[in-house]
């Protein structure tokens, strides 16, 4: 027990903990949700523990092809030249790569003139965090995440060099609709299908548990070659980060594999997109779920909340009043709007309901569940969320709810005799509610972040525009 408490990882004793090893590796977050990072000597790590070192601030200033954005927003420092952002290594975070050589790996989190950068999704949400403790309270959040995957192509076909330049080469002959799936068909929680690449779907789950991304639930899903992860529940800055490493783990262990997993929320047309449910709940600070109900409610407004308790009800009402103008946070590119379409799983509209999956919003709670597992699945994000923004979004938005003590302003789906309120369906939409000076996303939060990612949008849709496609 004594030797267990010694490893927790600590500014006093992480000098100890990494005693054998004479690298590093560290990532910051950017705003697609893409880890960056690099190797670091041992030695020039340790040093920076406190002060933190330098990093570029173009981290927030370029898309995921490392092309700039059109609109120059303050958060990146632009202005001044694309100076270094400083970069605060993450104690708290550190675990070793198991499968390059147990390297040691930390998280970061950026300052810029000692303040948090306003664009940093791990700072923000921890403020969120930090804001609802001060009244007595934690956020526990589990995230389901789809993706579909695909043999890794190369100049030759499909051959097992596994050659970037082979791959790049390979796509640039072939459509994307050449690509061949992992395994054919559609066949939801198979326990064949994953034989046929039975080391990677296991050492998947695996290497989860040795990496701390552990997997709760792990099977095939809709869709040829598509797998679902539902990682363990956690404090919900620890489960955003572990979504984010997650994507890591994947990715990395493909390569060894000779295959290609694709986390965009609407990889293949004709085929049901890859989603990225989010499950939330608040708790007190022991841990004990405040959304259940002591005893049911017979006066509740509608009988899906007989069992939902006031706070409960308060979150759901902030949900509610808030998701639409945050859609960008949850469907953050041009694809994600092609997950979002009727009949393919996906929500569209804005709605909830008592273990109602049609629902943009599901209420788990008893008599389905047990009381302390009462919590929401918010089902509109997709696989390719930014897992920060998207969990502080729902946070902030339910807290908000709470502080206000908002009414819910719609019955449950199934009661309703009107149309529910269409979601955005495109990201210029979003984006343009998103960014609106009477956005409830303003509300939310700070003026610089809502420029800076609507800037980083906006870029995407600028280049949707000019590009000439085959349809």
């Amino acid at each position: 027990m004594g030797e267990l408490a010694m490893d927790i990882p600590t500014k006093d004793n992480i000098a100890r903990l990494l005693t054998h090893d004479h690298k590093v590796k560290v990532a910051g977050v950017d705003c697609d949700g893409i880890l960056r990072g690099k190797i670091m000597d041992k030695e020039k790590f340790l040093s920076s523990i406190e002060d933190g070192f330098g990093f570029s601030s173009v981290l927030f200033g370029w898309d995921m092809h490392d092309v700039l954005f059109n609109t120059e927003p303050n958060a990146t420092s632009v202005q001044e030249g694309y100076g270094d952002f400083v970069a605060i290594p993450d104690i708290a975070s550190f675990r070793r790569i198991p499968w390059e050589d147990n390297i040691p790996f930390f998280l970061l989190r950026f300052e810029v003139h000692k303040a948090p950068v306003p664009a940093d999704g791990r700072t923000i949400l921890r403020s969120f965090c930090r804001k609802i403790a001060q009244d007595g309270f934690k956020s526990v959040a589990g995230v389901e995440l789809e993706f579909m995957n695909f043999q890794t192509p190369t100049e030759n076909g499909y051959s097992n060099d596994g050659d970037p330049r082979n791959i790049a080469a390979y796509l640039a002959k072939n459509a994307p609709s050449s690509l061949r799936h992992l395994t054919s068909g559609i066949f939801s929680y198979s326990t064949t299908r994953p034989m046929a690449n039975k080391v990677y779907f296991h050492q998947i789950f695996d290497r989860s548990v040795e990496f701390r991304t552990n997997i709760e639930g792990w099977h095939t899903e809709f869709g040829p070659g598509v797998f679902e992860a539902a990682l363990k529940a956690s404090e919900i800055d620890e489960m955003a980060d572990r979504v984010a490493l997650f994507k890591l783990l994947v990715k990395s262990l493909g390569v060894e594999h000779n295959i290609t997993p694709c986390f965009m929320a609407k990889p293949v047309y004709g085929l049901a997109g890859s989603s990225g449910h989010i499950h939330i709940s608040l708790t007190d600070l022991k841990g004990r779920n405040v959304f259940a109900r002591k005893s049911p409610d017979p006066n509740a407004k509608w009988k899906d909340l007989e069992e939902l308790s006031d706070i409960g009800r308060w979150f759901l009402a902030g949900l509610l009043t808030a998701i639409p103008d945050l859609m960008p946070l949850f469907a953050p590119t041009i694809n994600s709007y092609k997950r979002l379409v009727e009949n393919y799983w996906a929500p569209t509209t804005l709605g909830w309901g008592l273990e109602d999956r049609n629902s943009s919003i599901r209420l788990i709670a008893p008599p389905v569940s047990k009381p302390g597992a009462t919590r929401f699945e918010v089902r509109i994000p997709g696989a390719d969320m930014h897992p920060h923004y998207a969990l502080a979004a729902l946070l902030g938005a339910g807290w908000r709810g709470v502080q206000k003590k908002l009414e819910i302003p719609v019955p449950p789906t199934l009661m309703r005799k009107d149309k529910p309120e269409l979601l955005p369906n495109s990201l210029d939409v979003a984006v343009a509610r998103f960014k609106a000076p009477e956005s409830v996303a303003r509300q939310i939060f700070s003026g610089e972040f809502i420029d800076l990612f609507s800037a980083s949008r906006e870029h995407e849709i600028r280049l949707y525009k000019e590009a000439v496609t085959d349809w």
